[in-house]
């Protein structure tokens, strides 16, 4: 049931206790007589019926308001990983050959040859120092992969000096979904009682733009869109004055998807970086946009951005469907940037925080 069809039934239930509470007035008023009773009678069973309404929206609502937990979104990557553990130490004393398994199911996981590697012994330390079996050892990666992941800030900066407009630049190649990403974003921001001015920076796109155009619809937030072809930067630039003449908290910037590989478009976007802060606002997080499921290639992406633009932080989106889950670690371990936010599904309240606790639970649960 949605949450609207259950106000509906609300509204219903209240519709029939107020004929309820009618029908017994006038019964009141008529003591003793058949018509009376007759009244009465119907009032009962109309009290009947708003019961059961009543009823049926204590027991649905709640369901309309729990989706998927993390754990089921995350079932893909949680069989390939906990599965292959699981079978990697089942024996009743972890040997050397065991261990080799857990490093080749962790890089077949995505967290990458030296994380793995660096992984493994620590959990070897942890079992040595209190156990043997495979309960300890699964224990011990558990705890390890919480520990490494658990290090860091994750929440979004904003200015501290009062001032406004604060700054979020969205980069990345192109297909990762920073553009939904960023609308998603603009919605909880604007929910939350926040300002919101999106650019759309992405000039070579028209779809780019009026994607974006709806997602500001939808959130009410102000949007600030160039020509198609326009410098991006100009744009962007544009967008953090208009939010600064309207008193606004946050500009939500879109960039053009570009390879990594290509310099001339990576100069452009440390332009782009450059710029947003000319004017009115500052730059307090350069946030890139990842596919979870490119893997080792997301890896390779990751450093030529943050070479190009200082990121603070890592979005990682499509992390419900096939990807393995390992990049989470591989990101921050190797590249000592946090991830901030996961995108585990199509709706808007799938863009969520990310929690360490939470997602290694939901790997080994």
């Amino acid at each position: 049931m949605t949450p609207e069809a259950a106000v509906g039934l609300v509204v219903v239930a209240i519709a029939v206790l107020a004929v309820v509470a009618l029908l017994a007035w006038r019964s009141r008023r008529k003591q003793g007589s058949a018509p009376a009773r007759r009244t009465e009678a119907a009032a009962r069973d109309a009290a009947r019926v708003a019961d059961r309404v009543v009823d049926r929206v204590a027991e649905r609502a709640p369901t309309a308001a729990a989706g998927p937990s993390l754990r089921d979104r995350l079932g893909k990557a949680r069989a390939a990983l906990a599965g292959s553990l699981a079978s990697a130490l089942d024996r009743p004393s972890i040997s050397e050959e065991a261990w080799t398994s857990v490093t080749e199911a962790l890089i077949r996981a995505d967290v990458g040859l030296t994380t793995s590697s660096e992984i493994v012994s620590a959990a070897r330390a942890r079992v040595e120092a209190g156990g043997d079996g495979q309960v300890d050892a699964m224990a011990a990666l558990r705890a390890e992969l919480r520990d490494r992941l658990g290090r860091v800030d994750r929440s979004l900066a904003r200015r501290d000096d009062g001032a406004h407009p604060s700054v979020w630049l969205f980069v990345g190649v192109n297909g990762t979904g920073k553009t939904t990403t960023i609308g998603k974003l603009a919605k909880r921001e604007a929910d939350g009682g926040t300002d919101v001015v999106l650019a759309a920076g992405d000039t070579f796109r028209a779809a780019a733009a009026d994607q974006l155009a709806m997602w500001a619809e939808r959130s009410s937030a102000h949007i600030v869109r160039g020509a198609a072809g326009a410098d991006p930067a100009s744009v962007v630039f544009d967008a953090v004055e208009s939010a600064a003449a309207r008193g606004a908290e946050l500009v939500l910037a879109d960039t053009a998807g570009r390879f990594h590989t290509e310099q001339n478009l990576m100069a452009e976007l440390q332009k782009v970086r450059r710029v947003a802060e000319k004017g009115s606002g500052v730059v307090t997080e350069t946030l890139l946009v990842l596919d979870a499921t490119t893997g080792q290639n997301g890896l390779a992406q990751a450093r030529q951005f943050i070479e190009a633009v200082d990121v603070t932080g890592v979005v990682l989106t499509k992390l419900d469907g096939s990807a393995k889950g390992g990049i989470v670690v591989s990101v921050q371990t190797e590249l000592g940037v946090p991830v901030k936010l996961v995108g585990v599904g199509e709706a808007i309240a799938d863009l969520v925080p990310f929690d360490a606790a939470e997602f290694t639970d939901a790997l080994f649960a």
